[in-house]
């Protein structure tokens, strides 16, 4: 019975057999996989959207559906041989970050915020409160123009909180590995955050060193 073929996954954490079950299914066009996909990462998507689009629950929606509706359409063509779902999917969410990001959604509607904030009582001065919203912009700004796989890494490691240890087991990598790409990350991070710096001066003037 077409029952008996169903992919059926109850946890987020995939292991090797259920990631290659569900690659096959999304290979033969089983929606079950698609399913089972939608399942284990769906909720990993929108935090990790999340933490580059900041607090604006409709433009994380938005990128989120953006970027399973693309999943879904190339579904067929994911080759389980070129790295693991995990990463496929999040290049095309972080593809779509930085498509809504160029468009300055964020940014507008964060100078917004940082208006009425201004307007109203608050134990932060409006300064200050600006500084940290244009700052947060900046560092959005520039993950969304890194490598996907340079962005992954910064925002598991010093945006989600996740250690070393916690990401070279979820890789299958070695701790050594990890520190190594980390440290490319950073460097790529500097670059961009560098030139944008010497870009837009006044988009840190007064942050502190």
């Amino acid at each position: 019975m077409e029952g008996d073929k169903r992919v059926s996954i109850e946890t987020s954490m995939l292991d090797d057999s259920q990631e290659r079950r569900i690659a096959q299914g999304l290979r033969d066009g089983d929606m079950s996989a698609w399913h089972a996909l939608y399942d284990a990462y769906a909720e990993r998507v929108w935090r990790s959207v999340a933490r580059l689009l900041g607090p604006h629950p409709d433009d994380v929606a938005d990128v989120v559906q953006e970027t399973m509706m693309l999943a879904a359409r190339s579904a067929r063509t994911y080759d389980s041989a070129r790295g693991k779902l995990w990463p496929w999917l999040w290049t095309i969410a972080h593809r779509h970050v930085a498509l809504h990001l160029r468009k300055k959604i964020c940014r507008d509607r964060l100078a917004r915020a940082v208006a009425r904030l201004a307007a109203t009582e608050s134990p932060m001065s409006p300064v200050d409160a600006a500084a940290t919203a244009e700052l947060a912009v900046v560092v959005r700004d520039v993950l969304a123009e890194l490598s996907a796989d340079h962005a992954l890494l910064l925002t598991a490691r010093y945006l989600e909180g996740e250690t070393v240890a916690q990401i070279a087991e979820r890789e299958k990598s070695t701790e050594v590995a990890v520190r190594s790409m980390l440290a490319r990350a950073r460097q790529a991070f500097r670059q961009v955050f560098e030139r944008t710096i010497k870009d837009e001066p006044h988009a840190i003037t007064r942050f502190p060193s």
